[in-house]
Order: C-alpha cells, then sequence, then structure tokens
C-alpha cells in the first residue's frame, strides 16, 4: 500500500485538491479514495486499462458520491450570481483559468432551464439519468438539452 500510495498520491491530491472546497475534505477524501483502492485491488484487470486509470476511476467515483452526499436539498435554485453558484469560486478550483472564468460566464448568460441542467451536471456531478429524476423529465429530453446548453457555451466563449 506504501508503495501505490507513493506513486499515486500526487495524483490523488491533485484530483481531490480541485474536487473539493477545503484542505481537510481533501485529506479526508484521499483516506477513503485509497482505502477503496486497497478493497478494490483485487478487481484490477490489466486488460481493462492502466492503474493509473483504475485508481483515477475509483477517486473520481468517490469524490462524486461525497460530492453529493454535501450538496444541499435544494440543488435546482438557481441564482444569476457566478460567486454564488461556484462556477468560478476560487476557493473550489486552485487553477482558476481565463478559460474557466470565460466559460463561467458563458453559463451565466444562458436561460435558467438550460443553467439548471447544467449546474446539476456539472456542479453537483449528477449523471443524466439522476437529472432527468430530480426534475421529473424524459432521460432523452436531459441529454438533448444538455448538448444544446454545452454548446451554447462554446459558442458564447467564441468556439
Amino acid at each position: 500500500m506504501r508503495e501505490c500510495i507513493d506513486r499515486f498520491g500526487p495524483l490523488i491530491w491533485a484530483i481531490a485538491g480541485r474536487m473539493t472546497c477545503t484542505r481537510a475534505h481533501a485529506e479526508q477524501a484521499v483516506q477513503e479514495i485509497f482505502t477503496d483502492v486497497w478493497r478494490s485491488a483485487a478487481c484490477f484487470d490489466p486488460e481493462q486499462g492502466s492503474e493509473e486509470i483504475f485508481i483515477t476511476t475509483i477517486a473520481r467515483r468517490r469524490l462524486l458520491d461525497r460530492s453529493r452526499r454535501a450538496a444541499r436539498p435544494d440543488r435546482t435554485h438557481l441564482n444569476s450570481d457566478i460567486d454564488v453558484l461556484g462556477w468560478a469560486d476560487a476557493d473550489n478550483c486552485s487553477n482558476l483559468c481565463a478559460e474557466a472564468l470565460s466559460a463561467a460566464r458563458a453559463v451565466m448568460q444562458l436561460r435558467p432551464a438550460l443553467r439548471a441542467l447544467l449546474e446539476l451536471g456539472v456542479l453537483h456531478g449528477l449523471s443524466h439519468r439522476e437529472i432527468a429524476r430530480e426534475l421529473h423529465l424524459p432521460l432523452g429530453t436531459v441529454k438533448t438539452v444538455m448538448r444544446h446548453a454545452l454548446n451554447q457555451v462554446l459558442e458564447l466563449m467564441g468556439h
């Protein structure tokens, strides 16, 4: 396990740092991730991907689970303030760049319904299926509207 932590620790720290809001949360998440890696080690199949992919997949799932648990109950409430939504909150992302700020501004120009879908998917990590359940919409509609919203963001960013 020590070898695994030495080898993949920096990668997991980087992922946890981007997906958590405080250092304390990141520390807890990293511990949980390596515990999950230890428990899941027997499931590793090199034919399905590298060790790095296996571990980052576990990390991403664990961090999304933590994010979903921490999400406030009223996830569909919309705000027009970028900082309140967290789209460009420097505390949520230590490497905030100009492109992220541009994307945040573009998202804030979307209609509220499109913004709500992106908020649920991107900020709260919900899958298309979970968004459909949450908003009582058909799965196909969620997928179509999500794609439309992302395309509009790209357009507004000049891509």
